[in-house]
């Protein structure tokens, strides 16, 4: 006989949340279902009733989800289309029920249903790692989209009546809405690599498939069908299904997105809201000139002003990442890739002008012994301090002073005289000397050996033997006592 082992708390609690989830759905089916078959002047309002309560139940759920997840964006946007459904609903029950004209239906109603869909189509849309003044125009095409949508529908329906030819203008536009949505939440879903945006999109993508179904189905084929009657079930079935699928909260798979597909939602993201002001606005064409040239308009400054925040976003990055890698993480110095960079270029200047360079190696004295003494934490404050006064001595604005590795660190002095810049090797030597931080070195301050070359540069030498004659006379000031400047004299080659 196999015994089985006992669930874990997380395992248990998952179970009795599961059950819950599953009996508060199945109540809240059965209710609908007893309400439908009580029949008579009871059913259509309780029906009404029902199908209200159902999205504003979804709307708490993703309140509380967005609260749980820590993940306001997207599940607000839901619980604010879920909101207008409901106000939908609401007023085509209103119509229904104290409006006695046969066939009347309200404007407002239609209006709702469709607004319903563009805080969804933001959410898809408007990535939510963008910075705020890019989502800020994002919301405002959002917002020109649904005052189009209000365009559109009272072009084809009024407060209180639709023509059969508006109500299948606006029933079509409900089917591209729904699937416009249902396929970019799709594809949102597979492209997205952040697990809880992917649980996120995996919910809003099954709810909107699970809804283009439903209203196709009732708008074309139940229509003619009044409320109170079983085919009220259909119409609250995504709200069911997304109340399960968003109390059930399932651990979110890991991420395995398509790479290619997430590059292609990136770039094409963008192009999302003003794609839709243009279809909207061509629909209008005819109808309502005004408000399609509105919202040509609107597509196109509102989609130039993206891109150019967008661009200046990403310039402003670039030269970020720019100038982290030619700065030192440590000391904020420029590091050797920008050392480098400078040398060539003041090199090749000097060699135009026939001016002359300087350049100063300078390390630390006995820095080892400072580290195994004090510890590596000792050893970087040191570092640090070794490089502010450093830098606080080049004063001249062509001068750059670099690290150059380990407890290593370099200047590059154009123009300059070899006596402007012994002076300067001095002044820096005496500046940290001065400043007498501890350290278990034979002198008991942190001190500094410089070695230093200054040449007129012509075609007989390089750049690099520039450094390596100041390197050679750093290891000739360590050699004779450390603590001092030596200058390195360079012949120039026949």
């Amino acid at each position: 006989m196999m015994v089985s082992e006992p669930l874990s708390q997380h395992q248990t609690g998952l179970v009795i949340s599961r059950w819950c989830t599953t009996t508060l759905v199945t109540a809240l089916f059965l209710t609908h279902l007893f309400a439908i078959s009580l029949g008579g002047s009871v059913a259509k309002p309780a029906s009404y009733a029902i199908l209200i309560a159902l999205p504003c139940l979804s709307a708490l759920c993703c309140l509380w989800r967005a609260r749980l997840d820590r993940d306001v964006d997207g599940w607000l946007a839901v619980a604010l289309a879920a909101s207008l459904w409901a106000g939908g609903m609401a007023a085509g029950m209103s119509v229904d029920l104290f409006v006695t004209e046969p066939g009347d239906a309200p404007g407002i109603s239609m209006l709702l249903y469709v607004l319903y869909g563009v805080p969804l189509i933001f959410t898809i849309a408007s990535p939510a790692g963008e910075a705020w003044h890019i989502r800020l125009v994002d919301g405002v095409l959002a917002l020109t989209l649904g005052v189009l949508f209000c365009a559109h529908t009272f072009v084809f329906a009024s407060f209180l009546h639709a023509s059969d030819e508006g109500f299948l203008a606006i029933r079509w536009m409900f089917d591209i809405e729904n699937l416009y949505i249902a396929v970019f939440a799709a594809i949102r879903w597979r492209a997205s690599e952040n697990p809880s945006r992917r649980a996120f999109f995996a919910t809003l993508s099954g709810f909107a498939w699970i809804y283009l179904i439903v209203a196709a189905i009732t708008n074309h084929l139940a229509s003619d069908t009044d409320f109170g009657s079983p085919a009220d079930l259909v119409i609250g079935l995504p709200f069911l299904w997304f109340i399960q699928s968003v109390l059930r909260h399932r651990p979110a798979r890991p991420p395995a997105p398509n790479r290619t597909l997430w590059l292609a939602v990136q770039a094409g993201s963008p192009l999302v809201l003003p794609v839709s002001l243009l279809i909207v606005s061509a629909t209008l064409y005819f109808r309502s000139p005004a408000f399609a040239l509105f919202g040509f308009v609107a597509a196109l400054l509102g989609y130039g002003l993206r891109s150019v925040l967008v661009q200046m976003r990403a310039i402003a990055e670039e030269s970020r990442l720019d100038g982290i890698a030619r700065c030192d993480a440590l000391t904020g110095l420029p590091n050797r890739r920008e050392f480098d960079f400078v040398l060539d270029r003041e090199w090749h200047r000097a060699r135009r002008s026939g001016s002359t360079l300087a350049v100063l190696v300078i390390d630390i004295d006995h820095f080892k012994l400072l580290n195994d003494g004090l510890g590596h934490l000792a050893g970087d404050d040191r570092l640090r301090a070794v490089a502010s006064e450093l830098a606080d001595c080049a004063t001249r604005g062509v001068d750059l002073v670099a690290r150059y590795g380990g407890e290593e660190f370099v200047a590059i002095l154009p123009e300059a005289t070899e006596e402007i810049a012994v002076a300067l090797a001095e002044k820096m030597r005496k500046a940290i000397e001065t400043r007498a931080m501890p350290t278990p070195a034979p002198l008991g301050v942190v001190s500094v050996s410089i070695g230093l070359t200054c040449t007129e540069v012509d075609g007989s030498r390089t750049a690099a033997e520039l450094v390596a004659a100041a390197d050679a006379a750093l290891y000739e000031a360590k050699r004779s006592g450390r603590n001092r400047v030596e200058v390195a004299h360079l012949v120039p080659q026949s």
